[in-house]
């Protein structure tokens, strides 16, 4: 990876890394309110679920980065 890569793939992995811990949060959160079981699983899965998108679509960004599309409005 080089420089130029490097500094426009910063600021989408910290925003990943933040969200990710809110959701992560989220679901512990949930697991240890007092509620039906299968309120904790709705409550709990969503949130990882969300998780798991923002991680694809990050995996998605650093993969535009390094092929060079970073400026996809561009092209219309």
């Amino acid at each position: 990876m080089d420089r130029k890569h490097g500094s426009k793939m910063v600021a989408p992995i910290i925003i990943t890394v933040i969200l990710v811990l809110y959701y992560i949060g989220f679901f512990v959160i949930c697991a240890f309110m007092p509620m039906p079981v299968v309120l904790k699983l709705l409550f709990g899965l969503i949130p990882l679920l969300l998780a798991g998108v923002c991680i694809f679509v990050l995996m998605e960004r650093i993969k535009e980065i390094r092929s060079g599309e970073e400026d996809d409005l561009s092209n219309y």
